[in-house]
């Protein structure tokens, strides 16, 4: 796969910036709310970035237009920041940060309810976060991206959802998204090898419906944005991860 191991230099370089993305979905808790835009959202974001010396890595990546993703509802993943678009009540988003710093990147995403969520908009939303969690408690030193897959698959099958299957976590680190591609499903032993010391995402993307979905262009970047194909919901939560010589330990923890 010509993997190549961080140091333990880059391994302390790569777990501030992952400090640095996770702080900053923790400063939003206290001001995302009913009757913002996704473009206020996407400032706040710079913003804090701003203070702790780091810069978005979303902002111009292929052209792409804003600091953040800001995923609505049934827009899967990339919805993209703007000032017409307001959170309402009842609304589930998504905000997908990546903070740049002394050449690393930290990569993670989170779910935030807007006003009076229903219940079924919970629980697909604690759905997504369980599928991130058993999938990254299926890392192991020269394991198997399918060993991950297996696990995130078999849990939102079993709650009744679906796994999106086109689009998955990666690993990350020096670049911004590099080998190897992390699905969320797969099986057992299958897939691209997990290289001790080298950083991936886990983030499956759990649809109520159906796991087919609609790309759109985004103006002026090769990057697309997904909607789910039967307007359903869609809910995601993502964590840059380390594996480890024995096991894994997960860098975007607040």
């Amino acid at each position: 796969m010509g993997i190549k191991p961080l140091s333990l230099e880059e391994i302390k370089k790569m777990t501030v910036a992952c400090r640095i993305a996770a702080d900053t979905l923790t400063y939003l808790d206290k001001y995302i709310k009913i009757g913002m835009t996704t473009n206020e959202i996407d400032q706040l974001c710079f913003d804090f970035m701003a203070t702790k010396g780091a810069k978005s890595a979303c902002l111009g990546y292929h052209g792409y237009p804003k600091y953040t993703c800001t995923s609505i509802n049934e827009v899967v993943c990339h919805g993209v920041p703007d000032d017409k678009t307001i959170l309402k009540d009842g609304d589930i988003i998504n905000v997908d940060v990546t903070a740049w710093i002394d050449g690393f990147f930290g990569d993670t995403s989170k779910m935030y309810m807007i006003g009076n969520v229903s219940d079924d908009a919970k629980d697909l939303i604690e759905t997504a976060r369980m599928a991130r969690d058993v999938g990254i408690e299926a890392i192991r030193p020269n394991g198997y991206t399918g060993d991950i897959g297996f696990e995130t698959n078999k849990l939102v099958t079993r709650k009744g959802y679906v796994a999106v299957k086109e689009i998955g976590g990666h690993g990350v680190g020096r670049k911004f998204h590099e080998e190897p591609f992390v699905p969320s499903y797969g099986k057992k032993g299958k897939g691209e090898r997990l290289v001790p010391f080298h950083c991936i995402t886990v983030e499956p993307m759990v649809n109520q419906g159906t796991d087919e979905i609609i790309e759109f262009d985004i103006p002026g970047s090769s990057i697309k944005y997904y909607h789910t194909a039967d307007s359903l919901l869609s809910a995601q939560f993502e964590h840059t991860v380390l594996v480890t010589d024995t096991g894994y330990e997960i860098l975007t923890l607040p």
